[in-house]
């Protein structure tokens, strides 16, 4: 298959191995970690590539999405001639840990819990993911905005509730990938979580959603499929996370 890849650059080095072991023709494009910042600009930002990948001339298979939910920033992306592919997951957290039970196992109690890794100290030498006014936490804007939208605002505030329990723990988590420990950033992780006073947290994260992405190996439980001039669909749960929108 000829594949055109759309992933945010925290994956970079990851998805460069996978590319290299894959059976088909990869075009890779990266967009910046900062662009997560503004859920609404990356959302206009991957559509452009879509768009642009499609207006290329090449006849891809399938154009792959390596981003989660990403504070609802793929809710609404389409392609109009080809398939898109992209993880069940809420961010990137579980894509890094290798699946949706792995998350639930280490955050399932504390899903809210800050996470980084490698090609987050990398890439913006971020010491964790970061709000939209640069505070440490998780972004909430558009997917609770989402939420209030479908549900109404009292209804969105207990099912918000429910899935970010606020459980006030002091912990810092570092998703460790066996191929990039080599660079020592777990080290310098727990040096920065210790110098702002957070126990740091050392994890096992797992390439293999990844890797499965871009062999082609599109499982339904843990990738969506979505049909040319259908559209990316927020569902909100720990399960589907995401579906296909039919054309109006």
């Amino acid at each position: 298959m000829l594949l055109k890849l759309i992933s945010c650059n925290v994956f970079q080095r990851e998805a460069s191995l996978c590319i290299g072991r894959s059976p088909h023709v990869v075009d890779p494009e990266y967009t910046e970690l900062g662009e997560h910042a503004r859920s609404d600009g990356l959302r206009k930002l991957i559509q452009g590539r879509i768009d642009a990948a499609e207006a290329s001339g090449k006849a891809y298979d399938a154009i792959l999405l390596l981003f989660g939910l990403c504070g609802n920033a793929t809710v609404g992306i389409q392609a109009r001639r080809t398939r898109l592919v992209i993880p069940r997951a809420h961010d990137c957290c579980t894509i890094l840990l290798g699946s949706r039970a792995r998350f639930l196992q280490h955050f399932g109690d504390a899903p809210s819990t800050p996470f980084s890794s490698a090609g987050y100290l990398e890439r913006g030498d971020y010491f964790l993911r970061t709000t939209d006014d640069g505070a440490t936490g998780v972004q909430t804007g558009d997917a609770y905005q989402a939420l209030v939208e479908k549900f109404g605002e009292e209804d969105a505030k207990f099912i918000w509730a429910e899935m970010h329990p606020e459980h006030g723990n002091n912990k810092a988590v570092f998703i460790d990938l066996p191929e990039t420990r080599h660079l020592g950033y777990a080290e310098k992780f727990k040096a920065k979580a210790e110098a702002a006073g957070r126990e740091s947290v050392r994890i096992d994260g797992d390439i293999r959603m990844i890797d499965n992405l871009l062999k082609g190996e599109w499982d339904p439980k843990e990738y969506l499929i979505v049909p040319p001039a259908n559209s990316i669909e927020g569902v909100y749960d720990w399960e589907q996370v995401v579906r296909a929108k039919p054309p109006a």
